[in-house]
């Protein structure tokens, strides 16, 4: 017969796969907003040519 993981293993194992996709989809979104926020930056940058 097998042996089986106590519950309390498998608990924690999914709890750290919740928690690694969880960080991975914060920082995917993070530096997706970043990208979006440069090419504004960017657009604003050459639209504004100050002189001074």
């Amino acid at each position: 017969m097998p042996q089986m993981a106590p519950m309390w293993w498998e608990l924690l194992f999914m709890m750290f796969m919740m928690s690694y996709l969880l960080m991975n989809m914060i920082m995917f979104w993070n530096n997706e907003n970043k990208i979006n926020k440069t090419l504004m930056n960017k657009k604003m940058n050459t639209e504004i040519n100050w002189k001074f």
